[in-house]
């Protein structure tokens, strides 16, 4: 049972506030985002922060239910992710993982990629091109929430795609929303 006290200490020691491990859904996802308000709420976080906050949180959790890969594992069906919220003394950590499948990893990449090249004006520009000419895909997506989190955090998204097994990358993401208005 040490590993009770193991995920404490490594929990205390991200500064982990709040963690979700488990399958996502519309239920579970308004669950989360009500501990997280609440859990905001309560630190005394100025508004423009924990709005800033909230909208990342939003968007990743957005990306996790409709665009994590069902991971099949012998007869296993899955849709098993994590999300995870750290606060220190400069900035939240919004930080999400999910299974994709090993094809759809490159397109991705190359999505970060781009949105992590542009400064806050290309941002806005790309923002408002997807807007206007994009249609919304079959999982419900027209490609902003990328965008907006680089938009509302100020800074560039951490990513890596470590592999699960030969079909599947676990997609890690993380956004960090600075604690300073700037």
């Amino acid at each position: 049972m040490n590993f009770i006290y193991d995920l404490h200490r490594t929990m205390m020691s991200q500064k982990l506030i709040l963690v979700y491990q488990g399958d996502f859904t519309q239920e579970s996802t308004k669950s989360i985002l009500s501990m997280a308000e609440r859990n905001l709420d309560s630190s005394g976080e100025e508004s423009s922060i924990k709005r800033k906050v909230f909208n990342v949180m939003v968007e990743a959790l957005q990306n996790i239910v409709k665009h994590s890969d069902e991971l099949v594992d012998g007869q296993i069906r899955s849709h098993a992710a994590i999300f995870l919220i750290g606060k220190e003394a400069n900035r939240y950590s919004i930080m999400s993982g999910n299974p994709v499948q090993k094809t759809n990893v490159p397109k991705l990449k190359k999505n970060l990629e781009q949105i992590n090249g542009l400064d806050k004006d290309g941002l806005k520009e790309l923002y408002k091109e997807i807007i206007k000419n994009t249609t919304i895909s079959d999982k419900g997506g027209a490609g902003l929430g990328f965008v907006d989190m680089a938009r509302k955090s100020g800074g560039k998204l951490e990513f890596e795609f470590p592999e699960m097994n030969a079909d599947y990358c676990f997609f890690c993401l993380k956004v960090n929303v600075p604690r300073d208005n700037e």
